[in-house]
């Protein structure tokens, strides 16, 4: 095992509390989305939640990077990988919530840090140690035993299928997104991701309505649906989304993809936080959680390497 000096063990804990904040400002999102769904078809949710987040990323990106590195951005790169990330991500969640119950996708999602490890190691040809196998075993179980204790009912079907579809393409799209844009920063990596995503989208909602008249229903929607709708863009995909693939770029899909798992308690510690009951059972599984993701990178477990050992 090699040892990791503490300046590379203080950019980790940085990168993964990055990580972390991408998660919990995530899940902070979801019950304000809440407010909103009633109210709108999924694809023209999606839709409306992209083009928020675009709006609000493309004029701090042109602001802080400049005109020429916006226009010189690989856009159709950018547009077909948010489409896979985001687009078609958001798609097969919605497929699979129309025939499983939330917490059912939540057990599906806990395997995305077996897709990410094994994209890493397929891909990017990672070594599998023990460390980052006991950080995955670690990983899913907190995971599990996060959404444990509420109904749900694991049977294998369309909508697991499309929960492992949106898991995969939400996996390799992150992935991506830094792989195939290297010359951008984080920034700009989420800025035209997004972006594509909200074209895409908007395409996708009109098409949806001329279709099937299928549209949002306007007069319904007041300024506390619209709030709703703005937090679940701009803070659950605009912001979040920077902060992720800044912590993919740096300690890779496989360990970001471990905090994942701990999404069900920081939703509950919002809920929590606006009046709802503790649960300890769900503080527990993001316990262990984080505890596998810093075992995986090697920031638990060093003690005796640094120290000389054997």
């Amino acid at each position: 095992m090699t040892a990791i000096s503490p300046g590379a063990q203080r950019a980790l804990l940085a990168a993964n509390l990055i990580c972390l904040a991408s998660m919990a400002i995530w899940a902070a999102g979801l019950p304000a989305a809440n407010l909103i769904i009633p109210h709108m078809p999924p694809i023209a949710l999606t839709a409306g939640r992209a083009t928020l987040a675009a709006l609000v990323l493309l004029p701090v990106w042109w602001l802080w990077e400049g005109r020429n590195t916006v226009l010189r951005a690989d856009w159709r790169t950018g547009a077909w990988v948010g489409f896979v990330t985001l687009g078609l991500a958001s798609f097969f969640v919605i497929i699979a919530l129309q025939f499983n119950d939330p917490v059912t996708v939540a057990i599906v999602t806990a395997v995305m840090p077996v897709a990410g490890i094994l994209l890493e190691c397929l891909a990017d040809r990672r070594p599998f140690t023990r460390a980052l196998a006991l950080g995955l075993l670690l990983s899913v179980a907190g995971g599990l035993i996060a959404v444990s204790g509420t109904e749900g009912n694991l049977d294998f079907g369309i909508g697991v299928l499309a929960a492992l579809a949106s898991v995969l393409c939400y996996t390799w799209g992150s992935r991506e997104t830094v792989k195939a844009l290297p010359d951008l920063s984080p920034l700009g990596r989420s800025t035209v991701t997004v972006a594509g995503c909200a074209v895409v989208a908007l395409i996708a909602a009109l098409g949806d309505g001329l279709l099937r008249d299928n549209w949002p229903q306007w007069q319904a929607i007041g300024p506390a649906e619209f709030a709703g709708l703005a937090i679940f863009g701009i803070g659950s995909m605009a912001i979040s989304q920077l902060l992720w693939i800044v912590s993919v770029g740096r300690i890779g899909i496989g360990a970001a993809s471990m905090h994942m798992n701990a999404v069900p308690f920081y939703t509950m510690l919002i809920v929590f936080l606006l009046g709802g009951p503790w649960n300890w059972l769900q503080t527990l599984g993001a316990g262990i959680v984080v505890a596998g993701a810093l075992i995986a990178q090697g920031l638990i477990g060093q003690r005796w390497t640094t120290t000389g050992a054997p």
